[in-house]
């Protein structure tokens, strides 16, 4: 079994979305060049495969799915932050597949973990609109291929600085995926309110801490502790799948947190570990936001030394600020009735 499976492709450094775009193509490439520069142990690289028009059908709307493929070959600009360049179709659609293929190797026991090095990102869009630099929804996508491979309940933590609202929008109303985030508020795209738990048969299967500003490393670690890790393990999923959105590190240039690399790699091995406690390992990451080439490609190479067994972190022991205290009683006070543990 392969411990940790890296699937990447150079086609996605083809996605140019402008001259100025903080999504670049650099930033897949500072990644790679970490890579080859300090090789991981225990990880295998690959080539993946495109998504089939059967798995976006999972989750994208024929109206959608036909707007995007009018524009494979065009430079075109969607809304005022997305855009696409000839390449652009091709690409996402190799980074959704991309992203099923990851979850079909780990849930097959091929690979412990998988970690989707893609872009364009994919969190932002909803099941019948792109937006948010994103063209298709990747997380959504790999929870669909897991509840299709037997998965009865599936997990998507997402740390990007901001709110997934495609992945919220398209789980709303359903219990067998856990959407659950972490992100600045109000900040674009000015969702992911605490009150916002998900509709109908779906309520209480969404969590959401918005926190302002200046989140460091100890608050991120306090609300993992406090709110989503208590109830992933109630939920106990089949499989965690983590949007790991890099821009809430302190040298981003369009997030206002202040997380470091250790950060992020302590909230990946806190998931990891959950991952091991109650579902086998079964951990795949797919590449979100983070627009500070260093403080990504750090913190990227910093997970994959966790995912593949070279470190541990712990999260700090400091206290959170008061603002992160006031947003996780918010949280846990929207959830309690539904998440007996945050009753506690």
């Amino acid at each position: 079994m392969i411990q940790t499976l890296l699937l990447t492709d150079p086609l996605f450094l083809q996605h140019h979305p402008g001259p100025r775009h903080p999504e670049s193509p650099a930033r897949l490439s500072r990644i790679l060049d970490l890579l080859e520069r300090r090789p991981i142990p225990g990880t295998e690289r690959r080539l993946p495969r495109a998504a089939t028009a059967g798995e976006l059908a999972a989750v994208h709307t024929p109206r959608l799915l036909a707007y995007l493929r009018g524009l494979q070959g065009q430079r075109v600009k969607i809304d005022e932050d997305t855009a696409t360049s000839p390449e652009s179709y091709d690409a996402a659609l190799l980074g959704a597949g991309a992203s099923i293929q990851a979850v079909e190797e780990v849930m097959a026991g091929r690979a412990r973990n998988a970690f989707a090095l893609v872009r364009p990102p994919g969190h932002h869009a909803e099941p019948d609109r792109a937006m948010g630099f994103c063209l298709v929804n990747n997380a959504a996508l790999a929870a669909e291929a897991a509840r299709r491979l037997g998965a009865r309940r599936v997990l998507i933590f997402d740390w990007d600085v901001h709110h997934g609202n495609g992945t919220q929008e398209a789980f709303w109303t359903r219990p067998d995926v856990l959407y659950m985030s972490v992100h600045q508020f109000p900040y674009y795209p000015h969702t992911g309110a605490p009150g916002e738990i998900g509709a109908g048969e779906g309520t209480g299967y969404t969590v959401n801490c918005g926190l302002p500003g200046g989140g460091t490393d100890a608050d991120y670690g306090a609300l993992c502790e406090g709110l989503f890790l208590p109830v992933a393990r109630a939920y106990q999923p089949d499989l965690v799948l983590i949007s790991a959105g890099f821009d809430a590190h302190r040298e981003d240039p369009i997030g206002g947190m202040v997380l470091t690399e250790r950060g992020f790699a302590a909230m990946c091995t806190a998931f990891k570990d959950l991952a091991r406690e109650v579902c086998d390992g079964r951990l795949v990451m797919l590449l979100e936001g983070g627009y500070s080439l260093e403080g990504l490609s750090r913190s990227v190479h910093a997970c994959i030394e966790v995912l593949a067994e070279h470190t541990r972190e712990p999260f700090p022991p400091t206290e959170p600020s008061r603002d992160v205290a006031v947003a996780l009683r918010q949280s846990r006070a929207a959830l309690a009735a539904h998440w007996p543990v945050l009753g506690a």
